[in-house]
């Protein structure tokens, strides 16, 4: 496949914001005070490069190769809570999913983050599939990251295995089922 050319960082700032702005209540993120709330409420912050108080002040800075550069979204939970405290109304998971969606398309990658890689691999798998396949989802994301860490990790596998925790084969879903997926996963891209 060939290789989008990369996007200008005005471009992505400038398609982010739309995106944003077109989301219910998306203008919002324009009412945001500081208070922080969002990051106290957030049970991920801690793991953050940046709070979500912080993303959301760099983004309205126009600063949003700060934001894209970090693990702030891949950290993101998406327990909603940031959302249901924001005395602003500021849908903030939603922002977070914006902000990931954008990562994705335009291949943007922060040093040091497997969070991209693990979501690329369960998409393949799932659209292979048509389901999630243990084996197969770590097989892809351990080719695709580091190979030699899913060798350090085959005797946990092994035990979950004997546990019964683990299933080695795969199956599909039926002909029909994989249309209708293909079908929504059309849809959600856009298509």
């Amino acid at each position: 496949m060939a290789e989008m050319p990369k996007a200008t960082s005005q471009q992505l700032a400038d398609e982010f914001m739309e995106a944003i702005l077109n989301l219910p209540d998306g203008e919002k993120i324009k009412q945001c005070i500081q208070c922080g709330t969002c990051s106290g409420a957030c049970p991920t912050s801690h793991l953050m490069d940046y709070t979500p108080r912080e993303t959301i002040a760099a983004l309205r800075a126009g600063m949003l190769d700060r934001v894209l550069d970090s693990n702030t979204m891949w950290m993101c939970s998406s327990c909603y809570g940031c959302t249901v405290r924001c005395p602003a109304g500021i849908k903030l998971t939603d922002v977070m999913y914006e902000l990931k969606s954008l990562a994705m398309k335009h291949g943007v990658r922060p040093k040091n983050v497997t969070t991209p890689a693990l979501q690329e691999a369960f998409v393949a798998e799932v659209e292979a599939h048509g389901r999630n396949a243990e084996v197969g989802l770590m097989r892809r994301f351990f080719m695709g990251t580091n190979p030699f860490d899913g060798l350090r990790n085959l005797g946990l596998a092994l035990a979950m295995k004997q546990r019964g925790r683990l299933s080695l084969g795969s199956s599909s879903v039926s002909p029909e089922g994989q249309r209708q997926l293909k079908a929504i996963a059309d849809k959600a891209r856009g298509g």
